[in-house]
């Protein structure tokens, strides 16, 4: 038998993907030339400055995240108003990224703690002698936005201006707090909404910036809660909203485009584990598995099982807490059940079908790459997928928006997180195994209708993990990357172990740590 190779053309295309993702990393890097970045911590609470090089005292930026956010995702905010001439400093609150200190889980002792996390944060950036310490302004996104708000009602004298993206709710009044600017995504009715009955509430439109009676609300359009973030255009508008406070330009020349340049660098990843799939995948399959007819019951079944499961569990404990770490336990929790009633009502282990190899004989039961059983080559195949994975996805991720390198109060419940999840991505590999590029494609997509329907239903179960609400549009993103570095394995353990590993981590990178 020859060995695996690649064909001359696609050595250019993995040729060409390896420069693709270097050209991606050159212009993240350009992102922040002419500008000083530092660490910083203060009463135990990480952050980071993003100032102009080069500079005097200038106005200083406070920049807050919201719920299960970070310093990461507000970056585009940070370098785009560093760029602008303001010093800019972001933090992660308790329980978020980088700060191991549990968020409270009472929403008195979780408000308290906001503030004393920004109260840490002024004392930090006033001390810095690129600031000017007499004009301060905060900008807040979610729950980061009502934290800031609630700072400038306390203290007005601290803050002259103040941004609050997608915003929840405070106390406003037609003084307090000084200079308030509202956004909202023209895709998040809700906080459009919220937003127009803050300006009401605060008296209305206004351009009194002298007084700090000045009041906006801006909608963003085609964004929503997450990708306003991101958005060129809400980054000018608060621009342009401080510089009329503090007397600097209201534009600036600079966009922030990292996050494309992200998104470029993935897909050149994706197209490279296409390219190389010929040296790393099980010999090919001619016919499809004869899988039971009863394995698609098992795919519908097993969201209502989990569902049932998580709304007992929390009629014992506060299920949204389990583990731990917000949301994530529960989703672990859910996870496990759905895929261990799948694995029961889907698969018998052992001759499920026939299948025919290229050379082979049709015979019946399984062959050796289709046993049961997990081998030394299929747990290495799932270290290689995690591997990717983690670079793939991660790695740029870092210094683009998600807090990628995790502190060790997440790292210790990685390996039990990501046994939770094996049962599901195991009996998804099985099932996925040897089929078509168009199989797949339909694998992927009634898998996704299954979960997204099946966790929303948990979430009307089970109010305290609404957040879910927000971020389960992104999913079948995450599944479609899962399922495409996998399959080029083809080797369900492998696809189940590595998927396993790689999802787990993802989930302790994005929500908050809990006392």
């Amino acid at each position: 038998m020859r060995g695996k190779q690649l064909s001359r053309g696609r050595w250019i295309v993995v040729a060409g993907c390896l420069l693709v993702i270097g050209l991606a990393w050159l212009m993240v890097w350009r992102a922040g030339q002419g500008l000083v970045t530092r660490p910083l911590t203060h009463n135990g609470v990480p952050m980071r400055l993003i100032t102009p090089a080069d500079t005097g005292p200038v106005p200083g930026v406070i920049i807050a995240h919201g719920f299960s956010g970070s310093q990461q995702l507000m970056l585009g905010f940070a370098y785009t108003l560093a760029h602008a001439g303001y010093a800019t400093l972001l933090l992660d609150f308790d329980g978020h990224a980088a700060n191991p200190a549990p968020m409270g889980g009472e929403m008195t002792r979780g408000a308290a703690a906001l503030q004393a996390n920004l109260d840490a944060a002024y004392a930090a950036l006033i001390a810095q002698p690129e600031v000017d310490d007499g004009r301060v302004a905060l900008l807040g996104h979610s729950m980061g936005s009502g934290a800031v708000m609630t700072a400038g009602i306390h203290d007005p004298e601290r803050y002259q201006a103040m941004v609050a993206v997608s915003p929840t709710d405070a106390q406003v009044t037609e003084t307090e707090p000084r200079n308030l600017l509202l956004q909202a995504g023209q895709l998040e009715p809700q906080f459009a909404a919220n937003a127009e009955d803050l300006l009401a509430r605060a008296g209305g439109a206004n351009a009194d910036f002298a007084n700090g009676r000045a009041r906006s609300f801006q909608l963003i359009p085609g964004v929503e809660h997450i990708t306003i973030l991101f958005s060129p255009t809400a980054h000018q508008t608060a621009v342009g909203w401080l510089g009329q406070t503090f007397g600097l330009p209201t534009t600036v020349a600079y966009t922030d485009r990292r996050m494309v340049w992200y998104l470029v660098q993935l897909g050149a990843w994706l197209v490279l584990v296409v390219a190389i799939t010929p040296l790393i995948r099980q010999p090919r399959i001619t016919t499809d598995f004869r899988r039971p007819p009863w394995h698609i019951l098992g795919l519908l079944a097993a969201p209502l099982v989990g569902t049932a499961v998580l709304w007992l569990a929390n009629q014992v404990t506060a299920v949204g807490q389990l583990g731990g770490i917000l949301i994530a336990g529960a989703q672990a929790l859910w996870f496990l059940v759905f895929g261990l009633v799948w694995l029961a009502l889907g698969w018998r282990w052992g001759g499920d079908w026939e299948i025919k190899r290229s050379g082979d004989s049709v015979t019946d039961g399984p062959s050796i790459s289709q046993s049961p059983s997990l081998s030394i080559s299929s747990f290495l195949r799932s270290l290689a997928i995690f591997a990717f994975l983690w670079l793939a996805f991660g790695l740029m991720a870092q210094v683009v928006w998600l807090p990628w390198f995790l502190i060790p109060a997440r790292l210790w419940r990685w390996p039990l997180l990501a046994l939770a999840f094996v049962p599901w991505l195991l009996a998804a590999g099985r099932a996925q195994q040897g089929a078509s590029m168009g199989k797949r494609i339909g694998w992927w997509l009634g898998q996704s209708v299954v979960l997204v329907v099946g966790l929303g239903t948990a979430v009307l179960f089970v109010p305290s993990l609404f957040f879910l609400v927000l971020v389960l549009p992104v999913l079948p993103l995450v599944l479609g990357i899962m399922a495409l570095v996998g399959g080029a394995v083809d080797d369900p353990w492998a696809y189940g172990l590595g998927n396993a590993l790689f999802f787990a981590w993802l989930l302790l990178a994005l929500f908050p740590l809990v006392g």
